[in-house]
C-alpha cells in the first residue's frame, strides 16, 4: 500500500527488480482492509519466496500488508511452522 501521491508502477518495477524477481503482474485492488487515503495493489513476481521482494518495497517505502508463498499458504503460517520445528530439534 502507499498514499496515491507516492504511487509509482515504474518505482514499484524498479524495487521488484533489485531483489532479482521479475514483474508478472500489478493490480490496484479496491481497499478491502479499509485504510483511508491508501492505494492497495497486488503483485506477482517470479520468485517462490516472497520476503525478498516485501524488504525491497519496504525500502521504496511501500507498506506490505500480506505476503503469500509460491504454494499459496501466507508466508506468516509458514515461518512459524518452520520456526516450531527448529524449537523440536533444540529441545531434543
Amino acid at each position: 500500500m502507499c498514499l496515491p501521491g507516492d504511487y509509482s508502477a515504474s518505482r514499484i518495477a524498479r524495487a521488484v527488480e533489485d531483489a532479482d524477481a521479475q514483474l508478472l503482474n500489478l493490480n490496484i485492488t479496491s481497499d478491502t482492509l479499509e485504510v483511508e487515503n491508501r492505494i492497495v495493489f497486488e503483485l506477482r513476481v517470479s520468485h517462490r519466496s516472497p520476503l525478498a521482494v516485501a524488504r525491497s518495497l519496504e525500502r521504496y517505502g511501500y507498506e506490505v500488508a500480506d505476503l503469500i508463498g509460491a504454494g499459496g499458504e501466507s508466508v506468516d503460517e509458514r515461518l512459524s511452522d518452520r520456526v516450531a520445528s527448529l524449537i523440536r530439534l533444540l529441545e531434543v
